[in-house]
């Protein structure tokens, strides 16, 4: 760490037994012989990031992963509950690994995540190919049920744990950039929001061990990582107390903690709840350089009656209190949000409200989705999903027409300005283009210079934008 700061010597400490304690990958002599897996993931960030954590249990137990699906005897898909979409993506994908099973019998295939937690018996009768159905706290049994589904019984753990966070397993990282990385800091979810399943499927909250935070951090960045991202379903909650109670920390304490790793290692979290983001977190952005000006904040309406019917426990003047709070004390701060178009009984004028908030609040993106009704949710014991299909349809897209011309305004009064630009990798469309984000978490195209590559921090001066994309030059 780069603070000299005496008070950090004790945590330093702690940091350094921490690393001690993980459990890094190792490829093994039997993964060298040919056992593979491989894993397919969808659905939230927090599911890409338990994925990396599977490998690392299935490394210690002699799998090596392989992007090569024929070759695998071991076949994951990480699942997600969260929209209907979602869900039938998973089916269409077992349906493929069906055809691969037949030409290459013996091999195994799991169902991991929220579905499987969800929908357990469904997946042994109805989905006959599925060998392994493993819930997101039940990761560290995979070898052992690896071993019952080898033996031809099926191998099913979907227990919800109240204290399982994996603090002390480094994740193995798939498909990395070797410059940006995610950290798991907390799991399950208390919020009971109508429309959400994540309660049910992810269990209770609980926040994990600061200290490997940080040493999973530090790890990150000693091995040539310059970014990461610190995850959980509503980050702002996150509050970890030592056993022996010392001392507690809270999530604007944890993000400090991490931003003194190292000056050049940037900082990002997601995801915000309106309810729990305090000013103690935005001083503390606004404090370092190094944590982005960047706050993912989930909407969902824009209307009190109907924030109330999804049970967020906030309303329309509340949000817009944190929103104002965000732009004062972090003037060049982004925000994004989550927006849900056709909740129950929404009306018209409702609907306008939520347009209104769109424009007020000047998000510079939006992820954005029409109401499917989730099995198991509060929503779908109490309310009636009464909105037609096509209305939704219409409603959302008015959501998106507004929100891709607020994105595209935004962007477009950043050209002329000069950012700080953490170069990723190869621009998606040609290789003589770099791409990189700056703080505020926007995409930046720009011609390759000389002596630069992945990890690099440049300056970028805009020259031009798109709803989605800004481009530049290097100066």
């Amino acid at each position: 760490m780069y603070n000299d700061n005496p008070t950090l010597v004790g945590i330093n400490k702690k940091i350094d037994e921490a690393k001690q304690g993980q459990v890094f990958f190792k490829e093994s002599e039997e993964a060298k012989a040919g056992k593979h897996f491989y894993i397919e993931s969808y659905g939230c960030q927090m599911n890409f990031s338990d994925s990396e954590i599977v490998a690392s249990i299935l490394g210690e137990a002699g799998f090596q992963a392989t992007r090569n699906i024929e070759e695998s005897d071991l076949i994951l898909i990480n699942t997600c509950s969260i929209r209907e979409k979602a869900e039938e993506t998973v089916r269409k994908r077992l349906r493929v690994f069906n055809k691969i099973k037949d030409t290459k019998p013996g091999t195994l295939i799991g169902v991991l995540g929220c579905m499987a937690e969800r929908l357990k018996a469904k997946f042994l009768e109805e989905e006959k190919i599925v060998d392994l159905v493993v819930g997101p706290d039940a990761y560290r049994d995979l070898p052992k049920l690896v071993a019952t589904a080898e033996d031809g019984e099926k191998g099913v753990n979907v227990f919800l744990s109240r204290e399982e966070t994996y603090a002390d397993i480094s994740p193995v990282r798939l498909g990395t950039n070797g410059v940006t990385a995610f950290i798991s800091i907390m799991r399950g979810c208390d919020n009971m929001c109508s429309f959400c399943v994540v309660p049910f499927t992810r269990g209770r909250e609980r926040s994990r061990d600061a200290y490997s935070i940080v040493a999973e951090a530090a790890d990150l960045y000693e091995n040539g990582y310059r970014e990461v991202t610190l995850l959980g379903q509503n980050v702002d909650s996150y509050k970890w107390a030592h056993p022996e109670g010392t001392e507690e920390v809270n999530f604007a304490q944890l993000i400090e903690r991490v931003a003194l790793v190292h000056p050049d290692l940037r900082v990002r979290f997601s995801t915000s709840h309106p309810k729990d983001i305090t000013d103690e977190v935005l001083y503390t952005m606004a404090k370092y350089e190094n944590i982005c000006n960047y706050i993912h904040l989930p909407v969902q309406s824009g209307n009190s009656r109907v924030l109330k019917l999804m049970n967020r426990t906030y309303d329309r003047d509340w949000y817009k209190e944190r929103v104002e709070a965000i732009y004062r004390i972090i003037p060049e701060c982004a925000i994004s949000s989550d927006i849900i178009a056709g909740f129950c009984t929404e009306t018209e004028e409702e609907h306008q409200e939520t347009l209104s908030m769109i424009e007020w609040a000047r998000y510079s993106m939006s992820y954005m989705f029409y109401y499917s009704e989730r099995p198991g949710t509060l929503a779908e014991r109490k309310y009636e999903d009464d909105i037609p299909l096509e209305l939704k349809k219409r409603r959302l897209s008015e959501i998106i027409r507004l929100q891709n011309h607020i994105s595209l305004e935004h962007n477009k009064r950043d050209i002329g300005k000069t950012f700080k630009v953490l170069i990723e990798g190869n621009s998606k469309k040609s290789d003589l283009d770099w791409k990189g984000r700056n703080s505020q978490n926007k995409m930046i195209v720009f011609k390759k210079e000389a002596n630069t590559q992945p990890g690099d921090y440049v300056k970028v001066k805009i020259t031009d934008a798109t709803s989605a994309t800004l481009k530049g030059h290097q100066v």
